[in-house]
């Protein structure tokens, strides 16, 4: 139950981030946001494991286990949210999501290849509704524009028309390079990790972001763009930088989860991400995104399933008077 707990708490905070990234990105270019956030979780996680008395287990990490954590953070950090940024720029964020949970079938055949994990109806049951979910929040928009408000909000705002025009090519393409990226990650830290429990988590997402940052840095030389990320506007900066302190908040809250509860369990809750964003991106930019109906509802039943995935088959059966032929499909399995 803890381990469903923080990765609805990695979902809230990482929709609240992608808000938030969609906000910097009307202004601020790909690679500067890059060079704010995941630079900035080197010294927020240093702090985290010191404070915590965990800094000294980045030293207690096997070989294996630091280069897993060392290619989650490339391809989550690097990659995946490369990809991530150049999507959402594209078509907005409630575009990029139903996409990207694509990343779920990749983490789910991985988990049960390489990690020995498996499903259960409960799990079964538990992902469908969490898919399920957000497409009730997917409806056919007519193409007509919003006429533009007299009222700014922002000096963004007024200098951006209200209708957005989204590029969908290149924001589906770089959706599904995205989910690549984010579908391998859970499957490095769990390997990574060790099952050494949450408080090692914070040694291990400071490794992930060391190398995520060395990775990055040296891309951001060789490609000579240190005088264009300095060149950042102000509101881009503001923004990027809320972005990298939430970006943190999730991670930390993941790795927490992926530390004591199965791949299985903790990467289809964190899907609940795509309608906290919803949420998130009508308070932060609403003349900025596409969004659909029946949000409540959708969120009812992506909730619903998030909690089968949480419970145990021991306490259905504690809970719920249920004949034999009931008890047995509990307890299947696959494989």
């Amino acid at each position: 139950m803890l381990g469903g707990l923080l990765a609805v708490c990695a979902a809230a905070t990482f929709a609240f981030n992608n808000a938030s990234v969609r906000r910097a990105v009307l202004t601020g270019s790909i690679a500067q946001g890059m060079a704010i956030t995941v630079p900035m979780g080197v010294p927020l996680f240093f702090i985290a494991a010191l404070v915590t008395g965990n800094l000294a287990a980045v030293m207690g990490f096997s070989p294996t286990a630091l280069a897993a954590l060392a290619g989650a953070g490339i391809m989550h950090f690097v990659w995946g949210r490369y990809c991530n940024y150049r999507a959402t720029r594209a078509i907005g964020t409630n575009l990029v999501a139903p996409i990207q949970q694509f990343n779920l079938l990749v983490t789910l055949v991985l988990a049960i290849w390489l990690l020995g994990e498996h499903l259960t109806p409960l799990k079964v049951v538990g992902i469908a509704l969490i898919l399920l979910g957000p497409t009730l929040t997917m409806q056919k928009k007519g193409t007509k524009d919003r006429a533009v408000s007299h009222e700014k909000v922002t000096p963004i705002d007024a200098e951006k028309p209200a209708a957005f025009q989204p590029k969908y090519a290149e924001g589906y393409t770089f959706s599904l390079l995205s989910a690549l990226g984010y579908g391998l990650s859970p499957i490095l830290v769990r390997i990574g990790l060790e099952n050494r429990g949450i408080g090692v988590s914070l040694a291990g997402g400071l490794v992930a972001y060391i190398a995520a940052t060395a990775v990055f840095a040296l891309v951001l030389v060789g490609a000579g763009q240190w005088s264009h990320v300095r060149s950042i506007d102000r509101e881009a900066a503001k923004w990027f930088t809320f972005s990298g302190v939430l970006v943190f908040f999730s991670q930390l809250f993941l790795y927490a989860a992926m530390s004591i509860a199965p791949v299985t369990v903790v990467s289809p809750i964190n899907r609940l991400s795509i309608l906290f964003r919803l949420y998130f991106s009508r308070l932060l930019n609403p003349r900025h995104e596409v969004f659909g109906g029946s949000v409540i509802l959708a969120t009812v039943v992506s909730l619903l399933g998030a909690l089968a995935l949480t419970l145990s088959t021991d306490v259905v059966q504690s809970l719920l008077p249920l004949p034999e032929s009931a008890v047995m499909l509990l307890n299947w399995h696959w494989p």
